[in-house]
């Protein structure tokens, strides 16, 4: 699943001035702080598993891949979610992580 969502495609379509001020805001705050790539996909990552949403989850796992950041680092996020949102909860994260990383296996 490299290609974007279909809704996110077509938001691109329907409203490029704001697609365009969203992309500029996103590399704004990322070049804010002391940060590391790394470090910033990895908690990009924990704030969408701790939000529970499924598509930003989803995404965010797609651009740890792309930064070459482990499978087990990936998966460790979802591990720390335990304490955090709940076995029940972290079990959904984890899904939606295998979600994109069974996809990687088969490529």
């Amino acid at each position: 699943m490299s290609q974007l969502p279909k809704r996110f495609e077509r938001f691109l379509k329907e409203f490029p001035e704001i697609a365009v001020a969203y992309e500029n805001l996103g590399d704004a705050v990322h070049k804010q702080g002391p940060l590391d790539e790394k470090s910033r996909a990895l908690i990009k990552l924990a704030i969408a598993t701790g939000a529970k949403m499924e598509g930003a989850v989803h995404a965010q796992v797609r651009k740890a891949l792309k930064l070459k950041i482990t499978k087990a680092e990936i998966r460790q996020v979802a591990l720390l979610t335990i304490p955090t949102i709940g076995f029940p909860s972290a079990m959904a994260v984890m899904s939606w992580i295998d979600d994109i990383l069974d996809q990687k296996k088969g490529k």
